[in-house]
């Protein structure tokens, strides 16, 4: 596996609050999956948990070089049983990374009461010369 890009992303809790707080609902829906909202709701710290998705969504978005057609709803941040972080893209932001040749991805989701923080690393195959 190569690298192919690198992405990072921080974001203060509170910008996501508020943000819920002030669209509620609408601003969820056009943000996060069914999947996201579930998860991020079902925890004790929902907020921390939402800002923790959103920056590494945003660190995915970041590795993509994203253009405007690419959305953001298209990377979905999953945890699998044992808890670690997965990608999952759909639409557009599946045709980006094919056109990029990424086929896999290592992602890690920090957050605190006041930061959330997320770095994702695109890999894919290695270039034959």
């Amino acid at each position: 596996m190569q690298i192919i890009a690198l992405g990072s992303d921080v974001i203060e809790c509170v910008r996501i609050r508020e943000l819920i707080e002030r669209y509620g609902e609408s601003f969820l829906r056009r943000a996060f999956s069914d999947r996201e909202i579930r998860h991020c709701q079902s925890r004790r710290q929902s907020t921390e948990h939402f800002a923790g998705t959103w920056a590494a969504k945003e660190a995915v978005m970041k590795c993509l070089a994203a253009p405007a057609r690419v959305h953001r709803i298209d990377a979905e941040i999953r945890a699998d049983s044992a808890g670690a972080v997965q990608v999952v893209l759909h639409g557009t932001a599946r045709e980006r990374a094919d056109d990029m040749k990424i086929n896999s991805w290592l992602i890690t989701v920090s957050h605190c009461r006041e930061f959330a923080t997320a770095t994702a690393i695109a890999l894919g195959p290695i270039a034959r010369s």
